[in-house]
């Protein structure tokens, strides 16, 4: 293991994606994009960060298969615009699917997990109850051990992870492990989920909610969209869906998330767009008596934040982009291969 570490991988690996399909919002943007881009600065150098679109995971639910190319162009250009280093060598992004190392570990894999360890994870249940018994896919209850072969390639010791992600690196250490007591040290191991929040740091809590009901998140599932401010929509639109945010009756601006979450929600995506603490913003405000002023503080700032934004994804340079691609996806397949290989004679393929 430590032999495959040395000729394969010269630092530790820290490993990430986002899913390609839909356009991605306003809480997606500061909950999962720029945390990541901020990592890649800060990490790479002393590790190897590899970003990837896990273009697989996209139809383990039922989408438009004709709009999914866009997607994915459309996702690895928000990388861009939103300040990836494409220069920097140690960061790598790549298209799963790019990699046929994946979809072929995920088979070996499959024989040595358990039907009941599938059955018993969270989010498959969570996602099938919307679908109905003949639209749920052997695709999207086999998807975890897609996501073990994802990290197990490359010998991704760490992967931000958040609460609803924990079976998912509990369940890739324990194929790990179960397939290094059978057949020898195939693999290196993701850290444990403790390890992961010491790591990256635990998360903040800090999630933009629906603007039309401040108790759930921001979704690209809501129905409508009047509560959802997309990453790509008109950003005066935008500023509107502020302006009629559900708020309250009490008549007095204080920073309250359970007796007023819906100021609560806007005041924290204020304190996100000046890249303040929301302590700053609820002291900014607290006690004012019309929430008018306030929200339209808060409009400007998203109006604004969405015309910088979308004249950086304007100007993107799609050929730097698909030269970084290129160049990634060459240098993964390599790794991954090599690891593919170890794992096929070790199961008696090779």
């Amino acid at each position: 293991m430590s032999g495959y570490n040395r000729s394969q991988m010269s630092k530790p690996v820290i490993l990430t994606g986002i899913r390609a399909n839909n356009d991605l919002h306003l809480g997606n943007y500061f909950g999962a994009l720029l945390p990541i881009i901020d990592m890649a600065k800060r990490k790479a150098g002393e590790y190897q960060v590899n970003l990837f679109v896990p273009d697989l995971h996209s139809f383990t639910t039922p989408i438009d298969h004709s709009q999914l190319q866009a997607g994915i162009q459309n996702n690895l250009r928000l990388f861009a615009a939103a300040g990836l280093p494409l220069d920097n060598p140690d960061i790598h992004l790549y298209r799963q699917s790019y990699i046929p190392a994946h979809s072929e570990l995920t088979i070996i894999l499959n024989s040595f997990t358990g039907f009941g360890e599938m059955s018993r994870m969270t989010q498959f249940k969570d996602k099938s109850a919307n679908l109905g018994a003949e639209r749920v896919s052997v695709g999207l209850f086999d998807y975890p051990v897609l996501m073990a072969a994802d990290m197990l390639l490359y010998g991704a010791k760490h992967v931000p992870v958040g609460d609803d992600q924990s079976q998912h690196i509990e369940i890739t250490r324990d194929l790990g492990d179960r397939m290094n007591a059978k057949f020898g040290e195939l693999f290196v191991v993701p850290n444990t989920v403790k390890e992961q929040h010491a790591f990256f740091g635990k998360d903040q809590g800090l999630r933009i909610k629906d603007l039309q009901d401040p108790t759930k998140k921001m979704s690209k599932s809501d129905e409508f969209g009047k509560g959802v401010i997309f990453l790509g929509e008109d950003p005066k639109s935008a500023a509107k869906k502020v302006m009629s945010a559900t708020t309250d009756s009490v008549g007095k601006i204080s920073y309250d998330t359970a007796s007023q979450p819906g100021l609560a929600n806007l005041m924290q995506v204020l304190a996100l767009l000046e890249g303040v603490d929301v302590a700053e913003i609820a002291k900014r405000y607290d006690g004012q008596t019309q929430y008018g002023p306030f929200k339209q503080d808060v409009a400007a700032a998203v109006e604004g934040f969405l015309t910088k934004f979308q004249k950086q994804f304007a100007e993107v340079d799609d050929a730097q982009v698909h030269a970084k691609l290129a160049s990634s996806e060459t240098a993964m397949n390599k790794v991954a291969n090599a690891t593919l290989l170890r794992v096929q004679k070790a199961v008696g393929l090779r």
